[in-house]
């Protein structure tokens, strides 16, 4: 599943660069995940970084974009075989 950001979120910039598909950028009123890139970093690390390094936890799996795990792999394949 990908990941989102809650409205507790106080734009405080660290997840953003942590981000390894550039899923995360800067909405309306706060950041926002985009879901077509969002791995839940599968394919680049163990844990979300931007879990790890959001200072208050406004950062959730999205329940309306439910995936499995080799989803994910495969869509972080699809990503970087674009990005390389």
């Amino acid at each position: 599943m990908a990941l989102k950001i809650d409205q507790d979120c106080i734009n405080c910039d660290v997840c953003e660069p942590e981000c390894p598909n550039d899923a995360i950028s800067q909405g309306v009123e706060i950041y926002v995940i985009n879901p077509d890139l969002c791995t839940e970093c599968v394919g680049h690390y163990e844990v979300s970084q931007c879990v790890e390094v959001c200072p208050i936890d406004c950062i959730s799996k999205d329940a309306e974009t439910p995936e499995t795990q080799e989803q994910l792999m495969a869509k972080f394949v699809r990503i970087t075989a674009i990005t390389e």
